[in-house]
């Protein structure tokens, strides 16, 4: 089985981001499995996570990304939030850089998520 979050709001705390759902989902639970996909019709990245029965896929959506960014150039923390606590995002930079490389200038993941993935992760370099 497979649930689908859609995490679309940030909020600081600290130097930790939090990615925030406008759905009530519960997160302690949650195990990592350290890959960060992309869903280019949704203009999302998507983090796994499993969780009886099955996978958890939470979607970072493009609201989030200038957020995700600065986590990622700053090495801050990355942790989705849950009506019972947090659920730290393991291996995400890792995951997450190679993935942004792998986008850019790639038609393969569509020409609308490459340039959006351009201008927010590429823009200073251009």
């Amino acid at each position: 089985m497979r649930t689908k979050w859609h995490f679309t709001k940030t909020e600081w705390v600290d130097n930790t981001l939090r990615l925030l759902s406008e759905e009530e989902v519960e997160v302690t639970h949650l195990h990592p499995v350290n890959q960060v996909i992309t869903d280019s019709d949704e203009a999302a990245f998507v983090y796994l996570a499993e969780a009886e029965p099955g996978y958890v896929y939470l979607y970072l959506h493009e609201s989030t990304w200038e957020d995700v960014k600065k986590a990622l150039d700053d090495e801050h923390s990355i942790e989705a939030v849950g009506t019972d606590g947090t659920f730290a995002l393991v291996s995400f930079h890792e995951e997450m850089n190679d993935l942004i490389v792998n986008i850019e200038g790639n038609s393969n993941y569509g020409e609308e998520m490459v340039e959006k993935v351009e201008r927010v992760f590429f823009a200073e370099q251009r």
